[in-house]
């Protein structure tokens, strides 16, 4: 139960569940998966999943987050998932999915400005070596 006493809008107690917990369940005798800090045990679902069972079991103990939304699930599909809650992971151990900001962008700027640059550079020498050349054969 948590330590705050709150109730969940179903009137039941949330059971949280710590992220060593989850990891434990990640074999396919028990199939726990983490979705946006829900955690669902989807051990008895893996034959049903339409995705087939090893998409699953690939996330199994860990963060089912960004592979869930980018497959873009049915509403049907996100209601399921009802069935399957049985609690949430734990308000200290939630900062272990946050993934960093990735530079990459800036890397690929860069990369871009410095390609670019150099080929304006060619460009701009081969186009003077031409003129020059055209120039000094004319006179």
């Amino acid at each position: 139960p948590p330590a705050n006493g709150n109730m969940a809008e179903n009137k039941e107690e949330v059971r949280y569940y710590r992220l060593e917990e989850l990891k434990q369940h990640s074999s396919g005798n028990s199939t726990w998966i983490h979705i946006h800090d829900k955690i669902y045990d989807v051990t008895k679902f893996l034959e049903e999943h339409p995705g087939g069972e090893e998409v699953l079991k690939e996330q199994a103990g860990g963060d089912a987050s960004e592979a869930f939304d980018d497959v873009g699930h049915s509403t049907d599909a996100q209601e399921m998932t009802k069935k399957y809650f049985i609690g949430e992971l734990h308000p200290d151990d939630r900062g272990a999915f946050v993934k960093p900001p990735e530079p990459n962008i800036v890397v690929v700027e860069s990369e871009y400005s410095w390609w670019s640059g150099w080929l304006i550079s060619a460009a701009v020498g081969l186009t003077v070596a031409l003129l020059y050349r055209y120039f000094a054969m004319d006179h």
